[in-house]
């Protein structure tokens, strides 16, 4: 069973009005247990907009939302119940930070949950090592953190609340190279540990290839394609169409093979591709 699944979801903003907009069109969608899927679309291809229902944040204006085969919006005394199973990581998280310590915010959800302390401490602690805080800021203001540590303390705040699906918009955005590959690690480390579904948004096809095992394509508000990372990267021309930048290795393995290279694998991580010369290599 799909931990996550859509049926004609559409969401029109303005409806009604002359401003009218379809941001999600008529999008079925079924994301299973434990994937860790990469979101990419151009601005304003509605990928915001879908990762918002799945949190009941919005409101279809038709069509269905499932979040672990129990129907969004269905009863809305289980919405909040539902709601806890997803937990949604905005952009710029570290805006959102609020409380007097960096304990009490990460903490805020738990204790929202009704948990007990003892719970809500080892939760507190677990999600701060998941995301490489050491302990010793607990008691620190989150405002006197450095960048990447107020966007670590976010993210730890809603992986504290042990959603069966954690959803990320932009979790590297604004860091510098070496901040954003700590936090993508630290990312795909929380997947392999807990083997909750993880969902992330990012403009960055390099950090989607290398980091995800399914990835969804957004295009003019609907599904463009949902599929593993070789199969969307073999259909590298049809998303530069669109107005998307595949991962630059795609882009130089597609011209060797152009310019007649034997390659017949879809390259579309460094590693891989560096793997791919040697084995030529060594067969010349």
């Amino acid at each position: 069973m799909p931990i996550i699944k859509t049926e004609g979801l559409t969401y029109v903003y303005g409806e009604g009005t002359p401003f009218c907009k379809t941001a999600v069109d008529n999008v079925d969608l079924e994301i299973d247990e434990g994937e860790l899927v990469g979101i990419i679309g151009h601005t304003g291809s509605g990928k915001s907009t879908l990762i918002q229902h799945f949190n009941g944040l919005l409101k279809p204006t038709s069509g269905k939302v499932f979040i672990d085969g129990e129907q969004l919006w269905k009863d809305k005394s289980r919405l909040r119940d539902i709601r806890f199973k997803v937990g949604l990581v905005f952009q710029y998280p570290e805006y959102q930070l609020f409380e007097e310590s960096v304990y009490k915010d990460i903490a805020f959800g738990p204790k929202n949950m009704g948990l007990s302390d003892s719970e809500i401490d080892k939760r507190v602690r677990e999600s701060m090592r998941m995301v490489g805080l050491s302990e010793d800021i607990m008691e620190k203001s989150p405002f006197e953190l450095s960048g990447g540590q107020k966007r670590r303390a976010a993210i730890a705040g809603v992986m504290a609340m042990d959603p069966k699906v954690l959803i990320l918009d932009e979790p590297a955005s604004g860091l510098d190279p070496k901040g954003r590959d700590a936090i993508l690690a630290q990312i795909r480390e929380y997947h392999q540990q807990k083997k909750n579904t993880v969902m992330m948004v990012s403009h960055s096809m390099e950090d989607i290839a290398k980091h995800t095992t399914k990835i969804l394509v957004m295009n003019k508000a609907k599904v463009f394609c949902y599929d593993t990372p070789v199969n969307v990267f073999h259909r590298s021309k049809e998303l530069e169409q669109m107005g998307l930048a595949v991962p630059q290795i795609t882009r130089v393995f597609n011209r060797l093979k152009a310019a007649g290279v034997p390659i017949e694998d879809d390259v579309y991580t460094v590693e891989f591709g560096k793997k791919l010369i040697m084995r030529l290599l060594e067969n010349r």
